[in-house]
């Protein structure tokens, strides 16, 4: 009779080391406390049935009801995880503190009444046995198992009913081993003697609990490698077995294909006319040809990537997964420069002045909707041209009677139109990066945080990249360099506190120095989400006193010059 109780400590055993093989750290961690717990209940079974005195069979029974006290509470609180019921911290508190009390008592066993009332230790046909008389606490444990029960049934009871993302086969697969475990402890009393059912229904629970890990693979997507994608939000999947049965999504993907909310997991969709005439249509092209994975998707003004890839499961491929991104912006943008390119290629000498106010228009347009989406008041990117203007028209002034500031700021070409009409024209570019800052950063009314500084900050080498595939293929490779320059540098300062690269004094250059005036100036004297406008005095003993640490001191001259007409626009302006 010993060796029913090897066998089955061996089985749990074998049992829990395939389970540690295939673990992986979304396994819910009540099932990793099972496949613990059962292995060491198992030996306390087979310690009890070779024990040879009272006092190590006591030892070996206190052992085997951890399992009777804590596996119920174990197998109870999985159900609820895998049925997505949410139970809150101080309920799982209580009944694991219900479970200690009743375990407690058990090892009150041998020195006091309340768990056995009498117990004494003989061997029957070669195994240790304890006789006991039950005492009042022994009822407990029938109670809060009774309870546990209850509870298990209800959740997935509610789950087959109410819920669609979980799925029915794993309800069906979670009930087999509750019920054989709670039979099993209210039955053993009725079983021969020597014989407890107990130790096999923990091997049947492991069994089934290994089954259900198995299927959860292809339910739990980031179990699938894209726990980066669910952490970011921002791109949307759904998955299919090789059946074209429906696995599951998250809300990104529901809010473009609505339909998938009301989908059951581990149901055949093809039926549903959305899911046929898109979803299905793009993977029967896929399984067609493997090279056809790319989709375009377009509603409510929005054009979505549609990029298919098998479903791995480690290894293995188990189904497929459907990726789903927002492409508007690129795929418009394309379809602008596709168009502005095959115009270019058809038009003669005579519309190129028109061709080019398009192209202007269009930068513009970008940066536009780039500064809709910032917690300014408005109109920065109009100001900053303006004010670059400004500064422009007061250095021109007095190029001729300072050419040697003139040659120092501009190097031996000095000052040329081509520059000044470059610049004015880039300037509204300066700040296209903003369109990669996350919303939440780029409209907070107060402070940034250190990390939300540093989000931010990206702006300007992210700008750098946009402007400069923008204009790829410019003919204008003069306008190409100084407006990535602008959008890449006019955050650095004179003394190399700024960003992005903490460029220093002439390593920033000419374009981004005064670039950078504009934009301060505009940003002290206008009202903004976080701030009330400066007057013009505070703005201009700011910036007075910037110059040489955030500035350029050598266009201090051209600032103070320049004053005057700047306020007067600022006044026209604000009225």
């Amino acid at each position: 009779m010993t060796a029913y109780y090897e066998i089955l400590f061996g089985l749990s055993v074998l049992l829990t080391l395939i389970y540690i093989a295939i673990w992986h750290k979304h396994f819910d961690v009540h099932i990793s406390l099972i496949f613990t717990i059962i292995p060491i209940v198992n030996l306390a079974y087979a310690m009890l049935a070779h024990s040879r005195n009272l006092e190590s069979a006591l030892v070996a029974v206190k052992i085997t009801y951890i399992g009777g006290c804590f596996l119920t509470l174990f197998i109870t609180q999985s159900i609820l995880s895998l049925c997505r019921i949410n139970v809150k911290r101080w309920q799982s508190v209580l009944m694991t503190v219900f479970c200690l009390g009743i375990y407690s008592f058990v090892l009150s066993v041998g020195n006091a009444p309340y768990f056995y009332k009498t117990v004494s230790f003989e061997i029957d046909r070669g195994m240790g046995r304890l006789n006991k008389t039950y005492g009042a606490a022994h009822t407990l444990t029938y109670v809060v198992i009774t309870v546990f029960l209850a509870i298990s049934i209800s959740a997935m009871i509610y789950s087959l009913t109410k819920k669609k993302d979980v799925s029915n086969k794993t309800i069906l697969l979670l009930a087999f081993p509750m019920t054989v475990s709670f039979i099993s402890y209210f039955a053993r009393k009725f079983l021969p003697d020597g014989i407890d059912a107990m130790p096999l229904s923990y091997v049947f629970a492991q069994i089934m609990y290994l089954i259900i890990v198995h299927r959860l693979c292809l339910y739990d997507i980031t179990d699938l490698g894209v726990d980066s994608l669910v952490n970011k939000g921002d791109t949307g999947f759904m998955s299919f077995d090789f059946d074209d049965k429906y696995l599951g999504s998250n809300e990104s993907a529901q809010k473009v294909f609505p339909v998938l909310k009301n989908i059951q997991v581990d149901t055949y969709p093809g039926k549903i006319e959305t899911v046929r005439n898109t979803i299905f249509k793009w993977l029967e092209e896929f399984k067609r040809d493997e090279t056809k994975d790319h989709f375009y998707y377009e509603v409510d003004d929005k054009i979505y990537l549609i990029t298919i890839r098998y479903l791995y499961d480690g290894k293995h491929r188990r189904g497929y997964q459907f990726f789903v991104t927002d492409d508007t912006d690129s795929r418009k943008y394309m379809k602008l420069l596709s168009n502005y390119n095959e115009q270019l290629s058809g038009e003669v000498e005579e519309k190129t002045e028109n061709i080019v106010k398009m192209h202007n228009a269009l930068i513009l347009g970008m940066a536009t909707m780039v500064e809709s989406r910032d917690n300014s008041t408005g109109g920065h990117i109009r100001r900053t041209s303006d004010v670059v203007r400004i500064l422009i028209d007061e250095i021109k002034a007095d190029a001729a009677s300072d050419k040697k500031n003139i040659l120092m700021l501009f190097g031996r070409e000095g000052l040329t139109d081509e520059f000044c009409e470059n610049l004015i024209k880039a300037a509204p570019m300066h700040d296209l990066g903003k369109i990669a800052v996350d919303d939440a950063i780029l409209r907070k009314p107060g402070k940034f945080e250190p990390w939300e500084f540093e989000k931010m900050k990206a702006h300007a080498a992210e700008g750098a990249r946009i402007v400069d595939s923008i204009l790829e293929g410019s003919e204008n490779e003069a306008f190409h360099k100084l407006a990535v320059n602008v959008a890449h540098y006019h955050h650095e300062r004179w003394d190399g506190s700024g960003y992005p690269e903490g460029l220093k004094g002439e390593e920033i250059p000419i374009e981004a120095r005064i670039m950078a005036i504009a934009d301060v100036y505009d940003a002290l004297v206008s009202k903004r989400v976080y701030k009330e406008m400066f007057s013009f005095e505070d703005a201009d003993r700011i910036i007075m006193e910037s110059m040489g640490k955030h500035f350029d001191k050598r266009l201090e001259c051209y600032y103070v010059a320049a004053r005057p007409k700047l306020e007067e626009y600022y006044r026209k302006n604000m009225e």
